[in-house]
């Protein structure tokens, strides 16, 4: 092994960070920090026709949110085409590549011949040997790489094993087009020998790229990376991820109420494992995680494992660490803003004080925050379907003799409210679910939510007896 291992992510900004790249970007960066290596960030912004600023903006945010830093300032491959172009020519001086002529039409014509024949499309070499002195007047020649013709090409990956590739596969592909702009199998070698690069880890889409930019690498003399390429990601059903899958941006996840170690957690567990480990802290996934462990088939995505981990993380964390954390999401959460807005000094009191009660009950953000609803709801409350059907007239006379009941309270807490509506059911003859089904309904307007004990001491006195009084009334 190098020295220091140096990774890096390199999304293409054509649109969000996606749950695939995210989980890229983890592994190159779990892999750097189990090394005492580093992790770069390489923006793959060459085609400018799709590259968005909006969306490079979108990947940092991402990747920032996930906490998965990186060494540095990102570079853009765009800002870098004068160096590409200047290897490329390099390999031209070298006798390592040469300008091909070939027009639209000839390529065309290969591509029908190939197919005619059931061969894959190769191009066929015409100008490998030719002198550019040949070539048409005023015609912009395009650079192709003198790839090897006989034998075979041999990528030693980290996660595949040794595969190999015939080299009459990989034909003379181009690396500068006519118009000067690299090709991005050009592009990418040429950064990650500059970057020094040490080890690219990526998706196994990208394996057979591998052998053709190891053609490049040897055609310069330079050191080829060692080479992962990791199992691309599947829905529970085993078919490819697609947006009714999970296959969404990041920002959506947190759209959704997931904790970002969460989320952490769940994607390193897509491919890789520790034992029998399910939940695993950042620096134990640090320290445990081998890219030489990662398998070698698909994972698959299960919104349903993602939301239990999610509620695991939210039910360990501290009261307060939530409260913030629930704080600073909100502008993210579907509503959150309105909810936001109502959160004045007594509700975020009141929000603390109920936060033991209200993530038991919940397994993301979002239901965090719809179920701690009824605190910053407004008087009369709006009941919904069910709570309506439960505040029948019998109800409302349990509430009567509730209300007297809790009125007569000199301390006012869990503990002594709790007594108070023991003693109703007791002077009553009624089960306690019959109490506390009413004053659920009244007190946050569902029929669902923490403990009604918790609730009424949440609430306080005043706001529980005028809450219990406006359904009576």
């Amino acid at each position: 092994m190098p020295d220091k291992v140096v990774a890096r992510f390199a999304p293409s900004p054509t649109g969000f960070l996606h749950i695939g790249g995210a989980r890229t970007a983890l592994f190159n960066w779990l892999y750097a920090r189990h090394t005492g290596g580093e992790m770069l960030l390489r923006i793959e912004d060459t085609d400018r026709e799709r590259s968005t600023e909006a969306a490079t903006a979108a990947i940092l945010d991402g990747l920032s949110w996930l906490g998965l830093t990186w060494q540095g300032e990102p570079i853009s491959q765009f800002e870098r085409a004068q160096r590409h172009r200047d290897v490329a020519e390099e390999l031209v001086r070298l006798g390592k590549a040469y300008y091909c002529y070939a027009t639209p039409a000839e390529l065309e014509e290969m591509r029908e011949k190939a197919r005619a024949e059931g061969r894959p499309p190769r191009y066929d070499g015409r100008w490998r040997d030719r002198s550019p002195s040949e070539a048409p007047e005023d015609a912009q020649g395009a650079i192709r790489i003198k790839a090897p013709a006989q034998g075979e090409t041999i990528v030693h990956d980290l996660v595949q094993g040794e595969v190999s590739f015939p080299n009459k596969d990989l034909d003379d592909f181009i690396i500068l087009r006519s118009d000067g702009n690299p090709t991005y199998m050009h592009a990418v070698v040429v950064d990650d020998h500059d970057m020094g690069v040490t080890h690219i880890i990526r998706g196994d889409d990208h394996l057979t790229n591998a052998a053709r930019q190891t053609v490049i690498y040897n055609a310069m003399g330079w050191a080829v990376p060692k080479m992962a390429h990791i199992p691309l990601i599947h829905g529970a059903d085993g078919a490819k991820l697609s947006k009714r899958h999970g296959a969404l941006g990041v920002e959506a996840y947190r759209a959704m109420g997931y904790l970002p170690e969460a989320l952490l957690n769940y994607l390193a567990r897509l491919g890789w494992s520790h034992g029998d480990d399910e939940v695993m802290s950042i620096p134990e996934m640090i320290e445990w995680f081998d890219i030489a462990d990662v398998n070698k088939g698909a994972a698959r995505f299960d919104f349903a494992k993602l939301e239990a981990l999610n509620g695991v993380y939210m039910r360990a964390m501290d009261d307060r660490a939530l409260f913030d954390r629930l704080m600073e999401t909100l502008p993210h959460l579907p509503a959150g803003e309105v909810f936001l807005a109502r959160l004045d000094t007594t509700a975020k009191a009141r929000l603390q004080q109920a936060m033991p009660g209200l993530k038991e009950r919940a397994k993301t953000l979002v239901e965090l925050a719809d179920g701690a609803y009824f605190i910053v709801a407004d008087r009369p409350l709006q009941l919904d379907e069910k709570a309506k059907t439960i505040l029948d007239s019998d109800a409302r006379n349990v509430l009567k003799a509730a209300l007297a009941k809790f009125r007569a309270l000199g301390d006012w807490n869990a503990e002594t409210v709790e007594v108070a509506v023991r003693s109703l059911a007791e002077d009553s003859g009624l089960k306690l679910g019959k109490i506390a089904q009413p004053l659920r309904a009244a007190l946050t307007g569902r029929s669902t939510s923490p403990g009604v004990f918790d609730v009424l001491a949440v609430l306080g006195r005043e706001e529980s007896l005028a809450r219990i009084a406006d359904q009576i009334d």
